[in-house]
């Protein structure tokens, strides 16, 4: 299919400026959010070769070496041999070939480096970061325990470290990570993009849409289980019989590896990307609740609040984003939506109110209170 799209070659555009030559709801309406997965395909492309640099792709590569070094022998055979598989932890450790120790060592010191680059790089998503650094760490350890204990003969019922060590995943990364950065874009728009016309509104959460971003966090989730299933079961049937060509080397754990690094960058990525300079902590509601910095209760009314004086003023803010104003016409009861016409007395409402403890006279959408999100 063709996903080319037809934007203005500009640094600000938006995703809802994204369109595409060629839609399969023309065929069937069914079909539409694949369309609408592909705008975000070709978004996230455009914002990744417009704003991946050195840093970016040098982590990457770093990663990428970590891999290498910690799954290729480069010729010493300490891994297609099997090693000495009598001996374990400490002790097999220190019966390694004096080269494969070396490699070791420059892969863990690869992998702290792609670590700290990270969170040089990325701020505000430090705290997610390492959650999804342990998560993936549990993964790999819940399979290496399996294979240890049952390098050929593996049943379903002695997956349990498997098991826990995906639960460990799910929660770390839906219920924490994917939670926090969802939570933290439904307060911006709600704060940030709200609007007397309902189609700006509409406009900015498509623009702040998530779909791809929780496509790549699941597909990440997969990626992690395949190449910890295939670097484990590589390792555990050495050494190598006859029939065992397959895993001679783990072309499918350096494969998914190094696919899931790049999505990890990604998926730590695009948050920072869409809150740019703010500084601020991803955050789920509840954290910011506990933590004091969330004054805006998404679920309920909000009531206006003068800039200048702090008195409460008569125009609401409705969970949708939506702010409506009584009508200031004499014995009328009508009211709605700034900016538009009163379905009682047939006037405009105001877009503009003046506070009546300081009389100051301010926009109406400057009364509910704005955060640093993106």
């Amino acid at each position: 299919m063709d996903i080319s799209s037809e934007y203005e070659e500009n640094d600000s555009v938006r995703l809802s400026e994204i369109s595409l030559n060629y839609t399969l709801s023309e065929y069937n309406e069914r079909l539409s959010f694949l369309d609408r997965i592909s705008e975000e395909i070709v978004f996230h492309f455009k914002m990744i070769s417009k704003n991946w640099g050195a840093f970016e792709f040098s982590a990457f590569g770093v990663a990428a070496l970590a891999i290498i070094l910690g799954s290729w022998d480069l010729g010493i055979g300490e891994l297609n041999s099997g090693g000495d598989y009598n001996r374990v932890g400490t002790q097999g450790i220190l019966f390694l070939k004096d080269l494969s120790l070396i490699l070791t060592l420059l892969s863990a010191i690869a992998w702290f480096a792609f670590a700290i680059q990270l969170f040089i790089r990325f701020p505000i998503m430090r705290e997610n970061i390492i959650y999804m650094l342990l998560s993936m760490f549990a993964v790999q350890l819940g399979y290496m325990r399996v294979f240890a204990l049952h390098p050929t003969d593996l049943q379903i019922t002695q997956l349990g470290p498997v098991i826990l060590a995906n639960l460990i995943l799910v929660f770390l990364t839906i219920f924490v990570v994917h939670r926090a950065v969802t939570e933290t874009r439904d307060v911006h728009v709600l704060e940030r993009h709200s609007h007397p016309d309902p189609r700006v509104v509409q406009t900015a959460w498509k623009d702040h849409s998530l779909k791809l971003w929780s496509i790549g966090l699941g597909l990440w989730m997969i990626l992690v289980n395949i190449f910890s299933w295939s670097g484990a079961h590589s390792v555990s049937t050495r050494p190598i019989s006859a029939d065992g060509e397959l895993y001679q080397f783990p072309w499918l754990y350096l494969i998914c590896s190094i696919i899931s690094v790049f999505l990890l960058i990604h998926i730590i990525w695009y948050p920072q990307f869409m809150l740019g300079a703010a500084g601020d902590r991803i955050q789920s509601t509840r954290a910011r609740e506990v933590s004091g910095e969330l004054n805006f209760v998404s679920k309920e009314n909000v009531q206006g609040m003068c800039p200048i004086c702090k008195e409460e003023t008569s125009v609401i803010q409705h969970p949708s984003g939506k702010i409506t104003i009584n009508c200031a016409q004499f014995k009328c009861q009508g009211g709605g939506v700034p900016g538009t016409i009163c379905q009682d007395c047939d006037m405009t409402l105001p877009t503009r109110i003046e506070c009546g403890n300081c009389k100051s006279n301010t926009t109406i959408t400057s009364h509910f209170d704005r955060q640093d999100a993106w």
